[in-house]
């Protein structure tokens, strides 16, 4: 008779599961075992070299270390549109598991709610957001030699400003300004971007800008305010840049003349508190979404990044994946009549026409 008490039958599932919960150890996080060797690609809606490329590429060397698994992270760019191109594809095409990441404009996600672009064939809504880089605070400025020299002037001087086509902030902004406050923006279109726009202003061919970034107008043209070239007339922001503001500069939104008014105008600069988005397609799996967006965030606060980021002059103001994607709810939940004030608000109409 054998005296070895015998043990109920226990599957080897059940004996593997035993083992790993005695040696959490060698437990395997799943989110971390799909990512290690992995690639995920970061798509860039725009060009090599502009803002957003460099925003991306400075994420991407960081954010490798602070996803679990330590994927691969490969900067593609993808310009086209506003970027609207990539928010399409990011929408409808790219992969669902993860490995997929878009940087677009802000533009592309209130372009399809608030634009006049029959083009936009995508949902914003359904995106899934990682997060944004920075708070873009845009900018209406003034050569000093232009009769305009603070913002007020506007409403009796005509001043001549650069920008590029429909569906950008340096053609859109001005002409809600016009609409809806009275402001005398004459606006010329058909510059190919804020390079040859900035270009056109330096050679006094324009009198001034409406609806540039203050991190890009600092960081690229910081001898604008050493040697006088330009008078800043007012922020479109909805509370303004801290060092901005010390400066005294206005915001665009306190000449509103009704709060509808400024509920348009705040829908409208939307766009500019989550500067630099970053995206998922809809159906990445939410626990690799959770670990992404707390990977992003890290990966932005690090000090090292943040060093980096001020010998490169850009501005780092992370805005979590959760808070945006709750913003971009709130704001396509936004009244049907508001929508449409902020739509026709963005249609230039030339002076005498």
């Amino acid at each position: 008779m054998s005296l070895v008490p015998r043990l109920p039958h226990v599957s080897a599932v059940a004996v593997a599961a035993l083992l790993l919960a005695a040696d959490p150890a060698s437990a395997q996080d799943p989110v971390e075992t799909f990512y290690k060797g992995r690639q995920i690609s970061l798509y860039v809606g725009s060009s090599v070299g502009g803002g957003y490329d460099t925003y991306a590429r400075l994420l991407a060397r960081y954010l490798t270390y602070t996803i679990p698994g330590k994927p691969t992270i490969i900067p593609q760019n993808m310009p086209g549109a506003a970027s609207n191109k990539l928010a399409y594809f990011i929408n409808t095409i790219a992969p669902k598991d993860g490995t997929a990441i878009g940087a677009i404009f802000p533009g592309a996600i209130v372009e399809p709610l608030i634009g006049n672009k029959v083009q936009v064939n995508h949902d914003p809504s359904k995106l899934v957001y990682l997060g944004s880089a920075n708070d873009d605070v845009f900018l209406c400025l003034a050569r000093k030699d232009a009769a305009v020299k603070t913002f007020t002037d506007l409403y009796t001087r005509e001043l001549t400003v650069g920008a590029s086509d429909e569906g950008g902030s340096t053609r859109d902004f001005p002409a809600v300004l016009n609409n809806l406050l009275g402001t005398r923006f004459r606006i010329v279109t058909g510059y190919a971007g804020t390079k040859e726009i900035t270009l056109a202003l330096e050679r006094g061919e324009v009198q001034g800008i409406c609806g540039l970034s203050w991190p890009s107008i600092s960081t690229q043209h910081p001898e604008w305010f050493t040697n006088g070239l330009v008078t800043i007339l007012a922020q479109e922001h909805a509370t303004g840049h801290p060092e901005v503001n010390k400066m005294g500069v206005p915001l665009t939104v306190q000449f509103a003349k009704s709060a509808d008014d400024r509920q348009v105008m705040e829908l409208i600069y939307s766009q500019t508190t989550f500067g630099r988005p970053y995206v998922m397609p809809p159906g990445t799996p939410p626990e690799r979404v959770m670990a992404l967006r707390r990977a992003f965030m890290a990966a932005l606060r690090d000090p090292e990044l943040q060093a980096d980021a001020r010998k490169r002059r850009l501005d780092v103001e992370p805005m979590a994946g959760e808070d945006l994607q709750a913003m971009v709810a709130k704001i396509y939940a936004t009244a049907p009549a508001i929508v449409e004030r902020a739509k026709q608000a963005q249609v230039y109409r030339p002076a005498g026409r």
